[in-house]
């Protein structure tokens, strides 16, 4: 058992490499005006309007040995299916991993409860998940897939909502998935206890693949619905467009997705247009935060690939969950979809209805609003009404601890 010492020193350097990526410090809390988020979005559209070339990623090449069409950034040789045109990222190579959890951790009521479980059990499940005899019922009758995101853990991120998913009668799995070390591109930041999410986007999104398809048999469904954070909605939807999820999941329920990359409160777009004038500044600053944390940028040959042709994947229903103070995703309503053909999508603010829900990113995944929303498109009938209670910013958890 770590010490509390040791303990205090992990947990201090998550928050410095975390803040050091998204560039948030405390005056990013839930008084952001509409003005700051006016600037935000301009410099956003700024980047997104022609700074970056055309995309270079060949779609089918993620994990295949497949090289770049063009240029020398990130991936070019390696098989790792996002390039640059050299200009992007020059750092690291492809690999990575995905890993079954180990034992269960209890449920927690506040963000701040799941990260510090975490440190010292950074592999054990949510409560309620991983139960490979669980049958789904014919009132329920697709497994619930839960995805978390970058720098995160399947147990950080849903040992509030995983439970009640289990109670209201699915079947629920997790895992933790793109598990890249320095070498593998993994960046700085993934030798820290809990850290997964940091290798390339596609090759995580093959590891999907993979649990999905061992969801399938081990329940005897045709399909799954996937409630995913942060990384893990493009991720899925990537699995969704290009790894052929889309016959495979009917709700794809995200939480401050990434879905058309972030500005990281501008950061990341400052940097995109500093990459794209031939200075590799995401190259170095991909060393310490990791392939998938420049991927998810305004701009990225990822995100052009991603909704390219259209948000979504024929056959999927979407419920987009954004919240107002989301640090990350931001602007946060970067996470918002346009359905296409064959595709449903319901846009859902967090606050519209309840602004005493001031979650931000990590917190989100803490609210009972959220929740409420989540467990509504999963089963409507069921779960009609949706919660509203406060909910603070940066420890969450319903006001409780």
């Amino acid at each position: 058992m770590r010490g509390a010492s040791t303990k205090f020193a992990v947990a201090a350097a998550v928050a410095a490499l975390t803040v050091g990526f998204v560039g948030v410090t405390a005056s990013a809390a839930p008084d952001s005006t509409p003005a700051d988020q006016a600037q935000e979005q301009q410099l956003g559209d700024y980047i997104a309007s022609g700074l970056h070339g055309a995309p270079v990623v060949d779609s089918g090449s993620a994990g295949s040995g497949s090289a770049c069409t063009s240029g020398s950034g990130a991936g070019s040789g390696n098989g790792s299916g996002d390039c640059y045109g050299g200009s992007g990222s020059s750092s690291g190579s492809s690999g990575g991993f995905a890993s079954d959890t180990v034992g269960y951790g209890p449920p927690q009521t506040s963000f701040l409860g799941g990260f510090a479980y975490s440190l010292t059990s950074p592999d054990a499940a949510p409560p309620g998940t991983n139960d490979w005899n669980c049958k789904p019922s014919p009132e329920h009758p697709r497994p619930v897939v839960l995805v978390h995101g970058t720098w995160s853990n399947a147990y950080d991120a849903f040992s509030f909502m995983s439970q009640p998913i289990k109670d209201a009668g699915f079947c629920t799995f997790t895992f933790n998935f793109g598990r890249a070390n320095p070498i593998e591109g993994g960046g700085v930041g993934s030798v820290l206890p809990g850290v997964n999410g940091t290798g390339y986007i596609q090759d995580s999104a093959k590891q999907l693949s993979t649990f999905v398809d061992r969801v399938l048999v081990a329940t005897g469904s045709p399909d799954v619905d996937i409630v995913a954070h942060s990384q893990g909605g493009p991720m899925a939807n990537w699995y969704a467009k290009y790894e052929g999820g889309a016959a495979k999941v009917q709700n794809l329920i995200t939480l401050g997705a990434t879905n058309h990359g972030t500005s990281l409160a501008g950061i990341g777009a400052l940097g995109r247009a500093v990459n794209n004038l031939g200075i590799d500044i995401l190259g170095f600053i991909e060393i310490p935060v990791g392939h998938a944390g420049i991927q998810q940028t305004i701009g990225s040959d990822f995100i052009n690939k991603l909704n390219e042709g259209g948000d979504t994947a024929s056959g999927v229903d979407y419920t987009v969950i954004g919240t107002r103070y989301d640090e990350i995703t931001n602007p946060y309503d970067l996470t918002f979809l346009q359905a296409g053909p064959g595709a449903t999508v319901n846009n859902v603010t967090l606050q519209d209805g309840c602004e005493q829900d001031v979650s931000d990113h990590l917190t989100m995944m803490y609210s009972p609003r959220a929740l409420s929303i989540a467990l509504h498109a999963l089963d409507p009938t069921g779960h009609p009404n949706l919660a509203c209670t406060f909910n603070p910013w940066l420890i969450g958890g319903g006001g409780q601890l």
